[in-house]
């Protein structure tokens, strides 16, 4: 099952870019372009995903779409 979050990406004072999954409280990284930032966030989702189903968590309902 694919899942699609909504990502928010925000650019820093020194260049870098911060993408953040507002559905998914903590999941945050950054890239040096807004390309890496996305590219890194995929992982980030991928393993904060993970995680939740090994804990036995509920994926968030509503907050994304299943393709």
């Amino acid at each position: 099952m694919a899942y699609q979050f909504n990502v928010l990406l925000t650019p820093e004072a020194d260049g870098r870019w911060t993408a953040e999954v507002p559905a998914l409280p903590g999941c945050v990284t950054w890239g040096k372009t807004k390309e890496e930032a996305l590219e890194r966030v995929k992982e980030a989702v991928a393993l904060y995903l993970e995680v939740m189903l090994e804990e036995g968590k509920q994926i968030p309902v509503g907050d994304f779409l299943i393709c």
